[in-house]
């Protein structure tokens, strides 16, 4: 196979960087850091939990390091484990990813509407039209989630340029505001706001300073995953796609050191159980409204409110981008209807794939938040499985194809591999089993094997199209951007 890079994209290296970090990010740090230490029993174990979240994802961004130069197809760890091991297994790891992917967009769309109300409470008035899982519905949420779902989709349309683009202007504003959050925290810093170091306060199943650290890891998969839409989009890579690679390893990095960064800040410049119990979303703004008097308290929150909502969408956007090129790529290997591989003849995006995603966007504004906790925890789980394969799928073409051009070789080889799945695999056994601090709860285990069910069903109805195809013509297909 010919591995040089595709000439019909422009996003260099910071694009992809940018396309990475924004979609790991999000608003999580900004409305979410206060669940994370309650949950952890503090902000100290919270913040060594994603030191620990780093140990175990470098590697696995490693093993996507060496494999999207090796394959720069759009499809990522479903591509990897079809070269690797067989269509099955690559549908397994590409329907769990996709699962995922897709479960972000509604779950941005949801939170947008919930930050943006803050600010214009409208969005919220009058009697809501129904509730779901507790939560209260309003039609100017529900306006407001569907216009920006059309404005990403548009966006997004016209190619994965004009994406990149409004990625890199979201991200250097929601990184600036992350950034004078820690620097205006430590100004108000004091030891004493750690103390207790670690109480659980009944949010996990932990006894310990260690064991909250990693009950991290139930929620650390969601607000880690974000670094695949880089593979998703190498296709249209300019220059070098070795340095598309690297990007991964960067974006995942950083963003554990970003939230690491914020735990430890944040926490120590405000008792902790006072931020969890009393500051209302979003906690890092109102936050600032209580250390800060006055007017610096409040351009402090604007600018942290600010930042979530650029968070918000460099998330969403990313996965605009990536969950259709995705669904492409399945297609294209036959796994899911042939007509979800069309791509438009000018910008080259999945359009029909584009659709796909468009309808689960606007479904987002009309479930609210009261389904937010379990979409985290089923998303989670997809992530996992997905780069457990694709670490799998890692190990096996090293054994299986020792001599195939490399552009990057991941250090440690086979066994950087072994280490990244052997986590990997660890992690989603926890995922399912209960009193652990790792368990992801029963209503994400049921829409897990509920999603997955919905997948053999998918896969099955498109038997008869696969069978009368031959598995040289189908790989043809999946592969065809780098030649074969």
């Amino acid at each position: 196979m010919s591995n040089q890079p595709p000439s019909k994209g422009g996003i260099g290296a910071f694009d992809f960087f940018c396309i990475g970090f924004g979609a790991i990010v999000g608003v999580g740090w900004a409305v979410s850091i206060n669940k994370w230490m309650a949950n952890c029993g503090g902000p100290l174990p919270a913040s060594l939990g994603y030191i620990i979240a780093l140990v175990m994802m470098v590697p696995v961004a490693l093993c996507y390091c060496e494999l999207a130069p090796m394959m720069p197809v759009a499809g990522g760890g479903m591509a990897y484990s079809y070269r690797a091991f067989n269509q099955t297994i690559s549908f397994i790891s590409g329907w769990a990813a996709f699962g995922a992917f897709v479960t972000i967009i509604p779950w941005e769309a949801i939170y947008v509407c919930d930050i943006l109300s803050i600010l214009f409470p409208v969005l919220k008035s009058g009697d809501p039209l129904y509730s779901i899982a507790g939560s209260d519905i309003y039609l100017g949420s529900i306006i407001l989630g569907t216009i920006f779902s059309f404005a990403l989709f548009y966006i997004n349309y016209k190619g994965a340029s004009a994406s990149a683009g409004l990625q890199r202007v979201l991200t250097i504003i929601l990184l600036g505001a992350g950034v004078l959050a820690m620097v205006a925290s430590l100004i108000h810093f004091d030891a004493n706001n750690f103390k207790p170091i670690y109480e659980n306060v009944g949010r996990g199943s932990h006894s310990s300073f260690l064991g909250g650290a990693f009950a991290i890891l139930a929620s650390a998969p969601f607000f880690l995953a974000g670094f695949e839409t880089i593979p998703q989009a190498i296709e249209d890579a300019s220059g070098d796609v070795t340095s598309v690679g690297k990007t991964v390893v960067l974006s995942v990095g950083l963003a554990c050191i970003f939230y690491a960064g914020l735990l430890f800040c944040l926490g120590g410049a405000f008792p902790w159980q006072q931020f969890f119990s009393d500051l209302k979303t979003p906690a890092a703004g109102n936050l600032f409204k209580e250390i800060y008097a006055g007017a610096p308290g409040v351009a402090l929150y604007t600018i942290i409110l600010v930042g979530a909502v650029c968070g918000l969408l460099t998330t969403w956007n990313g996965f605009m981008m990536a969950s259709p090129r995705l669904m492409m790529s399945m297609a294209r290997a036959y796994m899911l209807p042939q007509w979800l591989a069309k791509e438009h003849p000018k910008y080259g995006t999945p359009v029909n794939a584009m659709i796909c995603c468009l309808v689960l966007s606007i479904a987002g504004p009309f479930l609210g938040m009261g389904l937010i906790d379990p979409l985290t925890s089923f998303s989670a789980a997809g992530f996992v499985l997905s780069w457990f394969l694709t670490s799998a799928s890692c190990i096996r073409l090293r054994q299986k194809e020792p001599d195939a051009h490399r552009p990057y070789k991941l250090p440690g080889g086979i066994a950087m591999a072994g280490f990244a799945c052997l986590m990997m695999f660890a992690v989603l056994v926890l995922l399912f089993v209960p009193g652990n601090p790792v368990f992801m709860g029963g209503m994400a285990i049921k829409l897990f094997f509920a999603w997955m069910a919905l997948g053999v069903v998918l896969f099955l109805a498109c038997s008869g199209e696969r069978k009368a195809v031959s598995e040289e013509k189908r790989k043809a297909s999946l592969f065809a951007k780098i030649g074969g």
